[in-house]
């Protein structure tokens, strides 16, 4: 298969979605592989390795699109990008379609078989392709809460990890999640007070087991938000539904309640964000106040790490590109239901129901193309 990895064009996002020595693995595999020019420069990988790799470097995001039988993204398709999408053309990236009205119905119009990486799923119901950028996105999570905390930065100047003599901060994690775990390693590891919280007792019982006593796991109610955001000095949103929009857990009123220059961390942003005044912001620009408290909500935290991210990120989507290029997108979907389950718009039509549902859509099962 002629398989294209596109340079990112979205606002500071420096990853790109295959490494050289992924592209190395494509090639050994029997795929042309065409990178685009620069595309892996702000990874910190040079044209020079890709072409080592096998590949074919490509000048322009026009060309691939119009070669490519596969191509593959970090980020969605973007509105310069939207006319270049192919009838049948296999599109292999994050997509976030519940929070993207207008893509979904970009990519219907299209024709194209959409591939998400978010919604692949594992029998034991874990997200493999969404985990490594969730561990990421999760142990940046504190970081930026405890350097928006800072007076200079808009905070209320207060140091997570305290002092002797001086009480810690409060980190508030809402969801006991891959990010939310994630994130609770690192605020305790800062020595902050933390609670996470999460509906699932098994899962708390875990984190009971597994988190040092500086992490509280609490049930997640309503009732036990609203108390706790009152006394954060950083909330962290990590609460995902699969595929779906993210629940608006800390509404506007409860800001009135907190501490003036608290910190939100809004890391479901891509999925249109767990906090009711959260709205998409940059790595240039990234904050913004409301009621007096700090809103970070980066919709690409991983970027501001792309070398890490980009390897990551290849470690776990290349056996998946593997098996759809030997393949093709039929047979890999039927001898794997977890890459089936990554199908979001095929052929025109809505395969994945949760996307359906969001835009009250035709949901038409994947298996009717099988």
């Amino acid at each position: 298969m002629i398989v294209g990895i596109l340079k990112e064009i979205k606002a500071e996002e420096n990853r790109i979605s295959m490494t050289p020595a992924g592209v190395e693995v494509m090639v050994k595999n029997g795929n042309t592989m065409l990178v685009e020019k620069d595309g892996g420069k702000g990874s910190g990988f040079e044209d020079e390795a890709y072409i080592k790799a096998g590949a074919e470097i490509v000048a322009t995001p026009q060309e691939i699109f119009k070669r490519a039988e596969m191509v593959m993204h970090v980020k969605e398709p973007l509105p310069a990008e939207y006319d270049l999408i192919r009838k049948d053309q296999i599109i292999f990236t994050y997509l976030h379609l519940a929070a993207a009205e207008n893509l979904t119905q970009v990519l219907i119009k299209s024709k194209s078989l959409n591939i998400a990486y978010e919604t692949i799923q594992k029998a034991d119901g874990s997200l493999p392709l969404l985990s490594p950028m969730s561990e990421i996105a999760g142990r940046m999570a504190p970081q930026q809460g405890a350097k928006y905390l800072e007076i200079a930065q808009g905070g209320h100047g207060v140091l997570l990890g305290g002092v002797p003599g001086v009480d810690p901060g409060t980190v508030v994690i809402i969801g006991g999640g891959v990010v939310g775990i994630n994130a609770a390693k690192m605020a305790c590891g800062l020595g902050a007070k933390v609670y996470i919280l999460d509906m699932n007792i098994e899962r708390l019982r875990y984190i009971s087991d597994v988190m040092p006593a500086n992490c509280i796991p609490l049930m997640a109610s309503p009732a036990t938000i609203r108390r706790l955001v009152r006394e954060a000095d950083v909330v962290i949103g990590a609460v995902l539904v699969v595929g779906a929009k993210a629940p608006k857990l800390v509404t506007k009123d409860m800001l009135k309640t907190m501490q003036k220059g608290a910190v939100l961390v809004d890391v479901a942003i891509d999925q249109g964000g767990c906090f009711e005044t959260s709205r998409p912001t940059t790595h240039s620009n990234p904050i913004f106040k409301v009621e007096g408290i700090v809103h970070y909500c980066v919709a690409n935290m991983p970027g501001a790490v792309a070398k890490t991210s980009t390897i990551a990120l290849t470690n776990s989507t290349l056996p998946y590109a593997v098996q759809l290029a030997n393949k093709g997108w039929r047979r890999a979907m039927r001898e794997n239901p977890e890459i089936r389950l990554g199908a979001n718009v095929m052929k025109g039509k809505v395969t994945c129901d949760v996307i359906a549902d969001t835009f009250g859509l035709e949901y038409t099962p994947i298996d009717m193309f099988l």
